[in-house]
């Protein structure tokens, strides 16, 4: 439990706030009415992104205690204050063409106002997000994985993948399928998204393998006796990690902020909700790490990565399409506990072969 001691400090917190917001704004019955919200939004954010946290510590298992510690600080004041308060603004205002002020007075003040401009830009949001998210799904499914959960799948697969670009390739594929379910006047907005979301990948993968290069040069000085060099090579190595995990948070975050407006218009229970959720996930995937979870369950990062995918899908279908959020959210369960289940088989019958 030590690792979520400071989630339920927070939660504690983060209630007293909505209470008192609630309390403020509408007496009692505001008061429970918020709590109550508050809490559903800290557990769909939570459902939501637990296979979030399963793909984190398969990336963070490797780093230092340094590195551990930013993305505890750092990484948990982006992706709560960045990813679920200020982008949204920034969507509003770039899109409204208004300034950040007249934002977050519209989102203080007008809640429903503020809802409506930033769900007028959903299919792009969803473009942009499911697209980036469909190419982490797909480059884990092409790699040449030494386990496979689903062989007789995932081996086919991963001959596909040797395949140049073949990530690339299919996930415009997928794009276009969605630019052409999206109206006439959104299809431009939801391609250029989709592209960015491309890109943004991309860039990511281009930024490490530029680290990645010299990362190998500063391992080859270490051997050669060079502190300098050794230091270099942990600060890339974590800037690598701690870059991929913060735009992989930002496109399950926007889900997330997209379901909360289904549920209320206050931006700051919006906040909290997601706030206390973004919390636990965090602290969830310090706690895998260290217990070595994924090492004792084998299957566990591929559940997480079909449940990515799974949203990916999901996401680039509410172009067009309305999906509830408990489905959502259901999926990413029902991977996830599949691939518990398929781990507890897969170590019983390894302990019966060697009986």
């Amino acid at each position: 439990m030590r690792h979520f001691y400071l989630d339920f400090i927070f939660t504690a917190i983060a209630l007293a706030i909505a209470a008192w917001w609630g309390y403020s704004h509408g007496g009692m019955g505001g008061m429970i009415a918020t709590l109550s919200i508050t809490a559903i939004l800290a557990v769909m954010e939570i459902s939501l992104s637990f296979d979030n946290a399963v793909v984190n510590a398969s990336v963070l298992k490797g780093w230092d205690e340094f590195w551990k510690k930013i993305f505890l600080t750092v990484g948990i004041l982006i992706a709560v204050f960045g990813m679920r308060l200020v982008f949204p603004i920034v969507i509003v205002a770039v899109t409204a063409d208004l300034g950040m002020m007249e934002v977050i007075n519209l989102a203080l003040y007008s809640p429903e106002e503020y809802s409506a401009r930033l769900m007028a830009h959903h299919a792009e949001i969803s473009a942009f997000g499911g697209i980036f998210l469909l190419l982490v799904f797909l480059n884990f499914i092409f790699d040449d994985k030494d386990v496979h959960w689903f062989d007789w799948l995932e081996s086919r697969l991963a001959k596909l993948g040797k395949v140049d670009a073949m990530s690339v390739f299919v996930a415009l594929i997928v794009l276009m399928i969605a630019v052409s379910w999206a109206n006439a006047e959104q299809s431009s907005a939801v391609l250029i998204a989709g592209v960015w979301g491309i890109l943004v990948y991309l860039g990511v993968q281009v930024v490490s393998g530029m680290l990645e290069g010299d990362l190998e040069e500063d391992l080859e000085n270490e051997e050669n006796g060079s502190g300098a060099a050794a230091t270099s090579a942990i600060m890339k190595g974590g800037i690598i990690g701690f870059l991929y995990l913060e735009v992989l948070d930002a496109s399950f975050s926007f889900d997330g902020v997209i379901g909360a407006f289904a549920i209320t218009n206050d931006v700051i229970v919006i906040m909290l909700g997601l706030a206390i959720g973004a919390m636990f996930v965090r602290s969830m995937t310090i706690f895998l790490v260290d217990k070595g979870t994924l090492d004792e369950f084998i299957y566990l990062e591929h559940g997480a990565h079909y449940a990515i995918g799974a949203l990916a899908l999901i996401m680039l279908l509410s172009v067009k399409f309305h999906v509830p959020e408990i489905i959502t959210g259901l999926i990413g369960i029902a991977f996830i506990g599949w691939a518990l289940l398929a781990s507890l088989q897969h170590r019983k019958a390894e302990k019966a072969s060697l009986n």
